[in-house]
C-alpha cells in the first residue's frame, strides 16, 4: 500500500492534478465511499487533508467513521469543477493515526476544531485517476464529443494491482462509465506503474 506521498514522488504530475480538484475550492472537498457492514457501499462528502506528508482525512464519529474502522477500504472522488468536467478518484485503505504530535501538526492545517469527536484516518493510494475532459459548454447537443484524457496509476506493491479489472474499474468511476481511454492491463501499465492515454 503505498502512501500519498510515494504515489506523488513517482507521478509528480498526476498528483498535483488531483491535488488540484481535490483543493479547487480551498480547503479539501470531495465525495468518500466506504464499506457498510452488509457489503454495500456508503457516500459521504468529507473534507480531505493533503499535505507533503500524505492524504488524511479527519472523520467525525458517524456511520462512515464504523465503516473505516471495521473494513479500511474506501474510495474518494473530486467534486466536479464549475468551468470543466474534470474529475479526479483515489482509492486503497484507510489507517487511524495515532502519532498524536502528527495528530496536532494536521489538525491545525486542516482546522480540525478540538472540541469535536473526530479521528484521523491516513489514506493509502492503491488506485488513482485524473480525467480531462475540457470546458463545459465547448459541445453543442447532437455533436460529437471527444473522449476525456485519462490517466490511471496503480500501486505495484499493492496485491490487488494485479487483479482483474482495477484499470477499468478506476476509469469507470466517472460520469457515464467505461474504461475510457484505458486499453487492457498488459497495455496499461508503464515501467513505474503509471498509465497515460489521450483517447
Amino acid at each position: 500500500m503505498a502512501s500519498w506521498s510515494e504515489f506523488a514522488a513517482d507521478e509528480p504530475r498526476l498528483a498535483d492534478g488531483i491535488r488540484h480538484l481535490m483543493q479547487q475550492y480551498g480547503p479539501g472537498f470531495g465525495y468518500l465511499a466506504t464499506v457498510r457492514a452488509d457489503g454495500g457501499p456508503r457516500v459521504h462528502p468529507v473534507s480531505p487533508v493533503i499535505t507533503d506528508e500524505g492524504l488524511f482525512c479527519f472523520v467525525v464519529d458517524s456511520p462512515k467513521r464504523r465503516d473505516l474502522e471495521r473494513d479500511g477500504r474506501y474510495a474518494l472522488h473530486s467534486f466536479p469543477p464549475e468551468d470543466s468536467d474534470d474529475e479526479a478518484y483515489v482509492a486503497g485503505h484507510a489507517r487511524p493515526v495515532t502519532d498524536q504530535a502528527r495528530v496536532a501538526r494536521l489538525a491545525e492545517i486542516g482546522r480540525a476544531a478540538p472540541q469535536v469527536d473526530w479521528r484521523l484516518f491516513e489514506f493509502t493510494v492503491d488506485v488513482a485517476m485524473l480525467a480531462r475532459r475540457g470546458d463545459v459548454g465547448t459541445v453543442r447537443p447532437g455533436e460529437a464529443t471527444d473522449r476525456p484524457a485519462v490517466q490511471v496509476w496503480l500501486d505495484p506493491g499493492a496485491a490487488g494491482a494485479a487483479s482483474a479489472g482495477t484499470t477499468a474499474d478506476a476509469a469507470s468511476a466517472a460520469p457515464g462509465g467505461g474504461a475510457v481511454g484505458v486499453p487492457d492491463r498488459r497495455s496499461a501499465l508503464d515501467g513505474r506503474g503509471a498509465h497515460r492515454a489521450a483517447a
